[in-house]
């Protein structure tokens, strides 16, 4: 009888699908946050109905990286997506705030599964050649559910309820199931050696003290107690992990990976660059609105370009991969997101709206081949029963870059409305968040507006000039790079110098 193969088409379809589930949940989430906020009473804790998700998203992306390895990239990728719909319709059956945050904390950990073994499926069923492309479109619907979001979340809470923006995950999910189950066909052979359940332990306490810490930094309340307390556990559970990864028989994550170098740039590039993307995302609205006073509906199409150039950044990616090495390339994707950035560190406030598109289009280029090439690289430097570690250290590297930077933003951003605030004796804390929204900016008066527009500049300003600074880093980092050749074993039989 003849063997089964793979729909690539409809799996990759699926795949394309489950992703963009995952990336439109956080923003959709932020807009109905408002509706929820007064159903359920407790805004003191709304930050956490986000927070949570994003946090035990990342705590287990690298344990379902492992697992996949190990049992196989289908088992656990559609067991991630059963945990992520039961925690979608818990938290649309919630009934306070509490359980709302409980039941995104299941949500995360279902979701924590979808972006690395998604990318762990792609890498196993295209071609070197193409699978930059295809990375890129996949990568795209971050981009493309921010912009979606807000309309569909807007949409969701005026005609059905707050209720529908988690239940609608559900068919959506069951669809993706049913394809993943029908159409990807994989032989496993599952690994029969004992599963290093400490080194996860050790992992996740870890990663919770450092992004919770992190967290806390960015909050001026929060108690310097437990902000201590949070990255004692991040060092100590560290050190704890990393003697378990050193005698485990099966460690979750291979510490000789870390002896090869190009390994630890690529993944360490991808970390700073993705504090900038976070910080070109989050705040470029930010100025659109508060300095040139454009609507939220338009302002959010500041970040456009870079989402469709994004795609184009994968295609040039892929061409790239079987033509340069790989510090070659993170060199050119590199010096692109330095000019983008340098200009958004030195434009001034009086820039016109249409500029940002120029920006926004050189900067999606940049992060289309960083991001795209990193992963793809970091893949092709492990044997194939790594493939899911390595990518899952990817992705997690993305997401530890942007929950640091976040941190580390917000405190630049308060730190410098504070000391603008502080020689300006008219002007308060509340007028500055009065101006970041065009709504209530016309409530203030119209002699102080020009000086609050210049203080929220900046801010950004420094902001900017930090995101720049990254990718200086960057660049010297990759300036240490030392490729090796390695045969890769694809349809052409290529040698790449990676």
């Amino acid at each position: 009888m003849k063997k089964k193969q793979t729909n690539v088409a409809l799996v990759t379809v699926a795949i394309f699908v489950a992703t963009f589930m995952s990336a439109i949940e956080g923003t959709i989430v932020s807009t109905a946050m408002p509706t929820i906020v007064g159903d359920l009473h407790g805004v003191n804790l709304m930050n956490w109905v986000i927070s949570i998700f994003l946090l035990t998203n990342a705590i287990f992306t690298p344990i379902y990286g492992k697992l996949s390895d190990i049992f196989g990239r289908k088992r656990v990728f559609i067991i991630g997506i059963i945990i992520f719909l039961i925690g979608s319709m818990l938290s649309g059956l919630a009934h306070s705030m509490t359980t709302l945050i409980i039941w995104r904390a299941l949500q995360g950990i279902g979701a924590g599964s979808i972006m690395p073994v998604s990318n762990t499926i792609i890498a196993d069923i295209y071609s070197l050649e193409k699978r930059a492309k295809v990375m890129g479109l996949n990568g795209s619907a971050w981009g493309i559910a921010s912009i979606i979001a807000p309309l569909l979340g807007g949409f969701i809470v005026d005609n059905l309820s707050w209720h529908w923006i988690f239940f609608i995950n559900v068919p959506i999910g069951i669809i993706t199931i049913i394809l993943i189950q029908l159409y990807l066909k994989e032989e496993v052979s599952v690994h029969r050696k004992k599963i290093d359940y400490w080194g996860s332990v050790w992992l996740m306490l870890s990663l919770l003290g450092l992004m919770y810490g992190f967290q806390l930094l960015g909050e001026s309340t929060a108690s310097k107690l437990i902000l201590g307390l949070s990255f004692i556990i991040f060092v100590v559970a560290g050190a704890l992990f990393i003697r378990q990864e050193r005698r485990a028989e099966d460690p979750i994550i291979f510490l000789d990976l870390f002896n090869d170098r190009t390994f630890v740039i690529q993944n360490v590039a991808t970390m700073l660059v993705s504090g900038l993307l976070i910080g070109f995302e989050v705040y470029l609205p930010t100025w659109t609105q508060g300095i040139l006073g454009l609507p939220a509906s338009l302002a959010g199409f500041a970040v456009t370009p870079s989402s469709v150039l994004w795609i184009f950044g994968s295609f040039l990616a892929g061409k790239m991969l079987v033509k340069l090495k790989a510090n070659q390339i993170l060199r050119i994707s590199l010096t692109i997101l330095a000019i983008g950035s340098f200009l958004l560190a030195v434009i001034p406030a009086s820039t016109p709206f249409v500029a940002f598109f120029f920006i926004a289009a050189i900067l999606g280029v940049g992060f289309g081949i960083t991001i795209t090439s990193t992963l793809v690289i970091s893949q092709q430097l492990v044997s194939k029963d790594r493939i899911g570690v390595a990518t899952s250290f990817n992705t997690l590297a993305k997401t530890l870059g942007q929950t640091i930077m976040m941190s580390v933003f917000g405190i630049i951003m308060n730190g410098t409305i504070n000391m603008g605030i502080a020689h300006h004796p008219r002007i308060n804390m509340t007028m500055m968040n009065q101006v970041i929204n065009p709504q209530t900016a016309k409530q203030l008066p119209a002699d102080l507006l020009p000086t609050l527009r210049d203080i929220l500049y900046s801010a950004l300003h420094n902001i900017y000039i930090c995101g720049f600074i990254l990718i200086i880093v960057a660049i010297v980092i990759n300036a240490f790079s030392r490729p090796r050749t390695q045969k890769i074993n694809n349809k052409n039989g290529k040698v790449l110098h990676f």
